[in-house]
């Protein structure tokens, strides 16, 4: 035999080996991860936020790579689910090794023959392609990718269980968006758990998993086809009703967006709060009334607390309910916000303790200019009028404003920013002088967490302690701030319909069937409204405004946050309503007169041996004579367009000044009960103040510009 011939031989013979041996190299299938890999690789993209009971409050998304939960194992999915995508997915699974042939030799066929099939992958290359997502890459469908797919199927069968590979394929395997997983899938599309999927659901399903992306019409059709004993048009109607947007997720209420964003911080975690569903369902849907009652015109944002007095478990906390929001993101309830009239009930309460004023002390409600060192600060009441003498219980009930600077003044402002620190407000970072005089009339920041904790205190006797989210978080340990005699004087005075009646009205959003404390607040410009209260068992907190700050459009104390405090405190009472605190040793009732008829007579508390039978407003004569116009470190502007011999300038003061005399600069104005107008030119000035002696008594200086 020739040398070529041979040569020829061995080529004939090497030849399809050679090919062989490429073929399986250029073929040969990814290595796939273990069953028990998988199940450990996997991560839920959610975590759960449950109420005290266990009951599903909310959930967050935490992982944005595909929406999944938890793995499901086969045997906690509908068997219809199984029998139905076996037999439209593959239905010779249990008897195939990975690869159906037989299925394969029908769709060559059928392609040979130009008639339209199914195609021929099988359930167990689908899961290799999930777990090797290189084999389902856009383009991968030459004649080597599905040898690859097939051999790794093989592989797969080798080594996994069938029912192992398909549990994998109904937790791997897409469904509709963003649902991965029949976990995530059932809930999206049916508001159900895995197991109690129907028949119908598992054809809608089975018809959904070949095109994910299908239209109605496409997954009713193919359901159809495959039971078509079944009604098809009925069929069609369901696939429309699953495919809605407008579905409602029963197991995902969303009842807590903000707190379950501000606990739930990675996937799979499961956190149990001190929530309870039902009050926080009524809550939310207290503030949703209301902020849709005013529209987004008026007020676009809220937010509700409400506590257990006993424990300090937060029992509803409703960040915000969306509706108009431009900051639907935002969380309300743990947002700092100017606190307004809020925290008048501790500086009252702080000077009631030290004995210095009274539930029946009278206040002076007239105008008055503070001389500060950023300027002239004129505090206003709320409706810009004044209502002359008023006792503390008047003036704290009907939230008057000039009253509680006047307060403070006795108190001190430093006294009291660290009294407002103690009660757990953690915002007043500044000492006393950075809030000046404006602090009796809550210009500090505040959350609505903290002014809950506050009251609650006060309902407590004056003991703070912490909150608790969690319900593993620690009681903590509670501390006496306020004296419990000062805390029930000022309680029963935030009860006490009558004292508010001159403000409020006798039938307001703060009068309830039953004993409960309760103070509004709105901030400067309107940007806020606060109502936060209590009775004997909870403290409800509502505040309602604008989260991007800009103010809210007729809007006041009782018609904003009030009327979410009583639909609140009116659906916690269904149980009973509150009782009257029992009143603590050290706080006595006497009768009460006022001077001058400034009030009716009535019964009031003191603190035990401060009660007084009458009381008497001090007669500006009995004062000590003081400049009160103008205010020293004034800076007054002539203008030019206004006649000279009209930009005068009034001189008052107050007390007995018969006798005294006021002198400009070295000019002698004459007597000083006359008021004289003054014309000052331009330059700095001094007034003084002179007794019958000629000593000065008081003077002030300003500036005309």
């Amino acid at each position: 035999m020739s040398e070529t011939v041979k040569r020829l031989k061995w080529a004939a013979i090497s030849l399809p080996v050679l090919v062989l041996i490429g073929l399986y190299v250029a073929t040969f299938p990814p290595l796939l991860p273990s069953y028990s890999r998988v199940i450990g690789g996997w991560h839920p993209s959610e975590a759960w936020l449950y109420d005290r009971n266990g009951r599903l409050i909310d959930s967050v998304r935490v992982d944005f790579a595909a929406r999944r939960l938890a793995w499901v194992p086969l045997k906690d999915i509908s068997p219809a689910l199984t029998e139905t995508v076996i037999a439209s997915e593959d239905k010779r699974f249990r008897e195939h090794g990975g690869v159906d042939w037989l299925a394969i030799a029908n769709a060559a066929k059928a392609r040979f023959d130009g008639v339209s099939s199914r195609g021929a992958s099988t359930i167990s290359m689908q899961v290799a392609a999930f777990l090797s997502p290189g084999l389902a890459a856009p383009g991968a469908r030459t004649w080597r990718d599905k040898m690859r797919q097939m051999r790794a199927a093989s592989e797969l069968e080798s080594t996994w269980s069938k029912d192992q590979i398909l549990e994998a394929y109904f937790n791997l395997a897409g469904y509709r968006g963003e649902a991965q997983g029949i976990g995530a899938a059932a809930l999206a599309l049916f508001g159900k758990a895995p197991n109690a999927l129907s028949k119908r659901d598992a054809l809608l399903i089975a018809a959904l998993l070949p095109s994910p992306t299908a239209s109605i019409g496409e997954v009713g059709a193919r359901a159809c086809h495959l039971a078509p004993t079944q009604d098809c048009h009925a069929l069609t109607e369901a696939a429309a009703d699953m495919l809605s947007t407008e579905r409602a997720r029963a197991l995902d209420p969303g009842l807590a967006p903000h707190l379950a964003t501000r606990l739930l911080t990675k996937p799979g975690m499961k956190v149990t709060t001190t929530l309870d569903f039902d009050i926080q369902r009524a809550a939310a849907a207290a503030l949703t009334r209301q902020l849709q009652g005013l529209g987004p015109a008026r007020a676009r944002d809220g937010a509700v607390v409400v506590i257990d007095n006993v424990s300090g478990d937060v029992l509803a906390y409703v960040g915000g309910v969306g509706l108009g929001s431009t900051a639907a993101a935002v969380d309300g309830a743990n947002a700092y916000r100017q606190a307004g009239s809020t925290l008048k009930p501790f500086l009252y309460g702080q000077v009631i303790e030290k004995g210095w004023l009274t539930a029946a002390s009278i206040l002076d409600d007239s105008p008055v200019q503070l001389d500060t060192a950023s300027g002239l600060y004129v505090p206003q009441n709320y409706d810009h009028s004044f209502k002359g003498p008023v006792s503390v219980r008047s003036a704290l009930a009907g939230s008057l404003n000039v009253p509680a600077v006047r307060t403070l003044l006795v108190d001190g402002v430093e006294s009291f920013r660290d009294r407002l620190w103690d009660m757990g407000y953690r915002g007043l970072t500044e000492d006393g002088s950075y809030y000046g005089f404006s602090l009796a009339l809550g210009s500090a920041e505040v959350t609505l967490l903290e002014q809950a904790n506050a009251y609650r205190a006060i309902a407590n006797t004056g003991r703070v302690s912490p909150l608790r989210l969690r319900a593993d978080d620690p009681a903590g340990v509670a501390r006496q701030i306020m004296t419990p005699q000062a805390s029930w004087i000022v309680s029963d005075i935030m009860a006490d319909p009558s004292a508010r009646a001159t403000t409020f009205g006798v039938d307001s959003a703060l009068r309830l069937p039953f004993w409960a404390a309760a103070k509004t607040g709105t901030s400067k410009g309107m940007r806020d409204n606060w109502c936060v209260g209590f009775t004997g068992r909870y403290t409800v907190a509502v505040w309602v405004g604008n989260l991007e700050g800009d103010s809210m459009k007729a809007v006041s104390g009782t018609s904003g946050a009030a009327p979410v405090w009583r639909d609140v405190m009116m659906a916690l009472a269904q149980g009973g309503g509150g009782k009257a605190p029992a009143r603590p040793a050290g706080v006595e009732a006497k009768r009460v007169t006022f001077a001058g008829n400034v009030e009716p007579p009535r019964s009031d508390w003191f603190l035990t041996g401060t009660g007084q039978a009458q009381q008497a407003f001090v007669p500006a004569t009995a004062r000590r004579p003081h400049i009160v116009n103008p205010v020293s470190g004034s800076v007054y502007a002539m203008d030019p367009d206004i006649p000279i011999d009209r930009q005068r300038l009034g001189i008052a003061v107050t007390g007995a000044v018969a006798g005294h005399r006021l002198v400009l600069d070295r000019r002698d104005l004459g007597d000083a009960d006359a008021r004289p107008q003054v014309l000052a030119g331009p330059g700095a000035h001094r007034l003084a103040l002179l007794d019958p002696s000629g000593r000065v008594i008081d003077q002030v200086r300003f500036t005309v510009r």
